[in-house]
C-alpha cells in the first residue's frame, strides 16, 4: 500500500485489542480468542454503552486497559467491580478510558500486536489510523474507515498491515493466493441478495424497518443489516475490494448467491475461477484476520459434502438496486466522494428507522447529496475527509428533514 517495508505480523501468542468488543464482531472475536489460548490473548477492550457486558468481558479476559463510549469511567468502574464480585475475581483493576476518543486510545495501545476494528460507521476511521500508526496488524471489519479514508489510509498502512475480516474480502484474500496480481482478471464479490431480492422498485418503497432487518442469513447490527437490504453494504464492499487489492473498479462485480456458502471468487486470466466456501460463520474470517496469514484450527465448521446441496448464482438487478453502480461512480469521481456516499447513507438509514423517510429514499438521498457535492479544493488528508463527512451529514439531514 505504501513504499515502506512490507509489514510482517508477530508470532504467537498474539495480543489482540478489540474495538467494538460488545458488538457482533467483537463478541465473536472473543469467542475465537477464548478457544485458541495458545494463539491469542486480549490486550485491550473498547465497547460502547453496554457496560455490563463490557465489564464481564474485561473480568473474563483481564485486559490491561478497557475503554467505553460513556463520558465518565465511573459507571464502567462500578460495572467491573460488580462483574468481578460475581465471578469471585479479586485484584483486577485495569486502566480505564472513556468518551469519544476511548476507542482510538485502545487502538493505539502499545502492548498489542493486533487490533480488531469491529465497530460500524465512519467513527471507525480514527481507531483505524491509530492502529496503523502504532504499527499493529489491523484486522479490519470496519469497512467504512478504509472506504472514506481511501488513499489517506493506504498511505499510512505498510504493505500487508491490513488483514480483511469481512467474509467477502477474507475470501478474496484467500483466493488471490492462487495467482500473481497480473494474473487476476476479475473479482466476483458474492451477495446474499438481502431480504428483498427479486422485488421491483415500487415494491421496495413500502417495506418496513422490521422487514429490512429480517436478513435471511447473517445476524448483524441495524446499520449493516439495513445496508445489506439496500445493497449499500455490497457497494461498500466493492469499493473496499478495490482499495485492499488494487484491482480496477471495472474488474470487480457483485454476484447474488443466496446460500451464502461461496463468500467470493477470483477469476484468473486463464479462465480459472477460485472460490472460498464455508458455511456462514464470521468466526472463520475473524480468526484468519487476527492470525493472518495463518489459519486457526477448528475456527469454524466446514461444509458437509456427504449431504446433497445446490449452490446458485444470479446477476444483481442494478436498475432496482443501483447502490453499487452509484458507489463505483463516486469512487471514480474524487478521493472524497465515498466519504459523502457513506455519510449520507448513515444519516438516511437512521432517518428510515425513525420513520422519517421510505426505504427507497435511502439510496435516493445518497444520490442527491452526491449530486450536490463539489470536492474540497485541498490536499487529501484526514482533516479533509472529516470536513467532507460533516458537510455530507448536514446536507443529508436537510434532505431527509424535508421528507418528514
Amino acid at each position: 500500500m505504501s513504499s515502506q517495508k512490507t509489514f510482517v505480523p508477530t508470532g504467537h501468542p498474539r495480543r489482540v485489542s478489540l474495538i467494538g468488543s460488545t458488538g457482533s464482531i467483537g463478541t465473536q472475536g472473543l469467542d475465537v480468542i477464548s478457544k485458541a489460548p495458545e494463539n491469542f490473548s486480549v490486550a485491550a477492550l473498547s465497547g460502547g454503552y453496554n457496560l455490563d457486558l463490557l465489564a464481564q468481558q474485561a473480568v473474563k479476559f483481564r485486559p490491561a486497559i478497557v475503554g467505553c463510549a460513556s463520558e465518565s469511567t465511573d459507571d464502567l468502574a462500578s460495572a467491573i467491580k460488580r462483574a468481578a464480585a460475581d465471578a469471585s475475581v479479586t485484584g483486577y483493576e485495569p486502566e480505564l478510558v472513556a468518551g469519544e476518543g476511548a476507542a482510538t486510545t485502545i487502538a493505539g495501545f502499545s502492548e498489542a500486536d493486533v487490533v480488531l476494528n469491529g465497530i460500524t460507521g465512519a467513527i471507525g476511521l480514527a481507531p483505524t489510523i491509530a492502529a496503523l500508526e502504532a504499527g499493529h496488524l489491523l484486522a479490519l471489519a470496519n469497512k467504512e474507515s478504509l472506504i472514506i479514508g481511501g488513499q489517506v489510509v493506504k498511505q499510512i498502512a505498510a504493505p500487508g498491515q491490513i488483514s480483511p475480516v469481512d467474509s467477502e474480502h477474507s475470501a478474496l484474500a484467500q483466493a488471490l493466493r492462487s495467482g500473481t496480481p497480473d494474473e487476476v482478471a476479475k473479482l466476483l464479490v458474492t451477495a446474499s441478495g438481502g431480504p428483498f431480492f427479486g422485488y421491483t422498485y415500487d415494491q421496495l418503497r413500502d417495506v418496513t424497518p422490521a422487514q429490512a432487518l429480517a436478513h435471511p442469513t447473517w445476524d448483524m447490527g441495524r446499520m449493516v443489516t439495513t445496508n445489506s437490504a439496500t445493497m449499500v453494504n455490497k457497494a461498500l464492499e466493492v469499493i473496499e475490494a478495490h482499495l485492499l487489492f488494487d484491482v480496477p473498479l471495472e474488474k470487480i462485480e457483485p454476484v447474488v448467491h443466496r446460500q451464502s456458502i461461496i463468500h467470493s471468487m477470483v477469476e484468473f486470466i486463464d479462465g480459472s475461477v477460485i472460490a472460498q466456501a464455508s458455511p456462514p460463520d464470521m468466526r472463520l474470517p475473524i480468526a484468519l484476520g487476527i492470525n493472518w496469514p495463518h489459519r486457526v484450527a477448528g475456527a469454524a465448521t466446514p461444509c458437509d459434502f456427504s449431504k446433497a446441496a445446490s449452490w446458485a448464482f444470479e446477476p444483481l438487478d442494478e436498475d432496482v438496486f443501483f447502490a453499487v453502480k452509484l458507489a463505483k461512480q463516486a469512487a471514480a469521481a474524487s478521493g472524497t466522494h465515498m466519504a459523502v456516499y457513506n455519510a449520507a447513507n448513515e444519516v438516511a438509514v437512521d432517518a428510515f428507522h425513525e420513520g422519517q423517510i421510505q426505504f427507497t429514499d435511502i439510496v435516493e438521498t445518497i444520490e442527491c447529496v452526491l449530486d450536490n457535492y463539489t470536492p474540497i479544493n485541498a490536499e487529501l488528508s484526514v482533516e479533509t475527509v472529516l470536513e467532507t463527512d460533516r458537510w455530507a451529514r448536514a446536507h443529508a439531514t436537510k434532505i431527509v428533514g424535508s421528507k418528514a
